[in-house]
């Protein structure tokens, strides 16, 4: 299992629509083409699974493009990267595939790549939630590349000592490999080995692996929470892991501090918690810090999560200054709507739930237009806790650094239904990505009510048990209808959820146990209720007659 950061599920800052379809279609991309030897010329995209089925709807043709050009996922230039790939030169087309089964995730995308040099290669890569992504297979050969970190994948003939050559040469520059692995289709034939490293790979480092008679060549992807690199000046002393030293002493107490903090379990985390006296938040924080010291780098995980509250705020707010019409025309002019109702006074609701309503619908209008917000911890359910966070601020007159704290405690939660089940509408339907986040957002405003942690984990719990089952049913695979709506209902639920939490009504079932069985629940949707845009209301008459193509009942 990956480790799991903060950003992974306090992000990744992106542009919309969606984590999975598009800011990860994009890092697939990015990874592909930090393979490629030369600049890429020529690229084809077969598309398999969900992919098959959403390709324009959630903007993955122009992230694909844009990660093959080398745009980041906050880049919004990705709305314009077709043209911008014709002025580099960049040819490119789509192969939709949606009878093939051929695949293990229901998110996966073949890349055929040809660079200015004349190589051509084959990469398939699987986005498996939140703006994270895999490559699994180059040239044929299974792999397994996150991109995490700084990979170094080395083509090679098969033959005894070029990892240990490998390993010294990365070690005389000062890099240390966190993991290397090495795979093959037979003994003495082509074989990739990949390795992640905990700093940046220099040019000098990628010419010494080179050369080695039997390394055919070397690419290096850098890594998406790289640090700097250490004791560059050659020698591998404690960059490289040398016993006895100082520093090996302090990245073992690094990693046994790490280990301690590694919550794999809610149960875990309030035991935690209760030995030391300790919110959520801080316990997360902790662990984020002792998750970098484990690493060798440097982290500030509070000024990330102001970064993250700022992009969140702007989207949450933006639309009601001015209408932002969606990728595919469903939304545009619900927040305006929405603060036009209260300031007329007809609202039905409080104004904090009000406010949390639309907060949370203007997030969808940004990310359906392809605006830049921030996965929590998809984009598809990006609104529900900036709609119950700005709300609980408007009410309650919390800080921005008392918000930083609450996103830190739905981070928690976040990372444990990561972990231990998934956040993917693709793998569990839309209680993995809606349900999820109001389970974070309940959280969080219980801690920022002054509950305790065990309160703050009913909440949640009382959140994932209210929305379980809830499909993922876009229409025409657009993040739009029924999602935007969806992110408001969620925000209302985080608001119950948290309330009946505070007023210590405890669960039968706890929340790891909720976890487990929301996770059970998703696994067993049918394929046409999990982001493929063929079943619930998808595949209802009116959803149908306004899709073109689409067919009534399909």
């Amino acid at each position: 299992m990956e480790t799991i950061g903060l950003t992974d599920i306090i992000g990744p800052i992106m542009v919309g629509p969606s984590s999975s379809h598009t800011a990860g279609a994009l890092r697939i991309a990015s990874m592909a083409r930090g393979l490629c030897l030369d600049a890429p010329v020529r690229v084809e995209f077969s598309l398999l699974g969900s992919f098959a089925h959403t390709l324009s709807g959630h903007g993955t043709d122009k992230a694909l493009v844009a990660g093959m050009l080398g745009l980041t996922a906050d880049d919004l230039r990705i709305r314009d990267s077709f043209a911008l790939a014709e002025q580099a030169g960049l040819s490119f087309s789509f192969h939709p595939l949606p009878d093939s089964d051929d695949y293990d995730h229901p998110n996966t995308i073949d890349i055929r790549a040809t660079d200015a040099a004349g190589n051509e290669m084959s990469v398939r890569g699987e986005s498996v939630g939140g703006g994270a992504a895999v490559i699994r297979r180059i040239d044929g050969i299974e792999v397994y590349v996150t991109g995490e970190s700084t990979s170094v994948v080395v083509r090679q003939r098969d033959v005894a000592g070029v990892l240990a050559h490998i390993a010294r040469s990365l070690g005389d520059r000062g890099v240390n490999i966190a993991t290397a692995r090495m795979f093959r289709e037979r003994r003495g034939q082509v074989a990739y080995t990949v390795l992640e490293t905990d700093h940046d790979v220099d040019a000098l480092a990628k010419a010494a692996i080179e050369s080695h008679p039997a390394v055919r060549d070397v690419r290096v992807i850098p890594g998406t929470a790289c640090g700097p690199a250490r004791n560059t000046q050659g020698g591998s002393g404690a960059a490289a892991g040398a016993p006895g030293t100082d520093a090996a002493d302090a990245a073992d107490d690094a990693l046994r501090r790490f280990s301690e903090l590694d919550f794999p379990t809610g149960a875990a985390l309030l035991s935690w918690c209760e030995r030391n006296g300790a919110r959520i938040s801080e316990a997360f924080l902790a662990r984020e810090e002792a998750l970098a010291a484990s690493l060798g780098r440097a982290t500030f995980p509070q000024r990330y999560l102001r970064t993250a509250l700022s992009v969140m705020r702007e989207a949450a707010t933006a639309p009601a200054r001015e209408a932002l019409p969606s990728m595919g025309g469903l939304l545009g002019g619900e927040a305006r709507k929405l603060s036009q109702l209260s300031v007329e006074g007809k609202s039905l609701c409080d104004d904090q739930l009000a406010a949390a309503i639309a907060f949370a619908m203007a997030v969808l209008e940004t990310n359906a237009s392809m605006g830049r917000i921030v996965a929590a911890p998809t984009a598809g359910s990006a609104g529900v806790l900036p709609g119950v966070l700005l709300a609980l601020q408007q009410s309650k007159g919390y800080t921005d650094d008392q918000l930083v704290q609450g996103l830190a405690c739905a981070a928690a939660v976040g990372y444990l239904i990561t972990r231990n089940a998934t956040v993917s509408g693709a793998e569990g339907g839309c209680q993995a990505e809606v349900g999820s986040a109001a389970a974070m957002a309940a959280a969080a405003a219980v801690e920022l009510a002054g509950g305790t942690p065990a309160q703050c984990l009913d909440a949640a719990g009382n959140a994932l048990m209210s929305l379980m089952g809830l499909v993922c049913d876009p229409v025409a695979g657009l993040v739009e209808v029924p999602c935007q709506k969806r992110n408001a209902a969620g925000a209302a639920v985080a608001l119950a959820s948290a309330q009946i939490a505070l007023a210590g009504i405890g669960n039968l079932v706890g929340f790891d146990q909720t976890v487990e069985a929301m996770d059970k629940v998703g696994r067993a949707l049918p394929f046409e209720l999990r982001e493929s845009a063929l079943g619930g209301i998808a595949a209802t008459p009116a959803a149908c007659a306004w899709c073109a193509g689409c067919v009534s009942g399909a």
